[in-house]
């Protein structure tokens, strides 16, 4: 056989002629291609394992509280007012960072009409 041959898995070239089976066999992480499949997949399962962790701290934190949000009074458990809290402040920041997205895109609209 003619070509180059490798005597390990770190790819040095070797005497003999053949390759060794492990430097043929071995495929390495940097070597396989990432696809929308593999991203969805690990998605999915930093999903579930941060839903899991949110169920957990909802289940450990059951003490009923009294919240006071703008004339409403709801008794809920510490944990659901948390995860409540912390959904509506995600919403607000989502809100502000499209408002500055809507403000960018309009000004770089301007800026691409008038160096025409």
């Amino acid at each position: 056989m003619t070509g180059p041959t490798y005597d390990d898995r770190d790819g040095t070239p070797g005497p003999g002629g053949e390759p060794s089976p492990d430097a043929r066999s071995t495929t390495t992480s940097r070597d396989m291609a990432r696809t929308r499949v593999s991203g969805i997949w690990v998605a999915s399962v930093a999903a579930v394992v941060v839903l899991l962790l949110l169920l957990i701290f909802i289940l450990q934190n059951s003490e009923s509280v009294k919240i006071n949000f703008f004339g409403a009074n709801p008794t809920l458990p510490v944990g659901v007012a948390l995860l409540l809290a912390a959904v509506l402040g995600a919403l607000l920041v989502a809100l502000i960072g499209a408002a500055r997205m809507v403000q960018l895109r309009r000004a770089a609209r301007k800026m691409a009409r008038t160096s025409r």
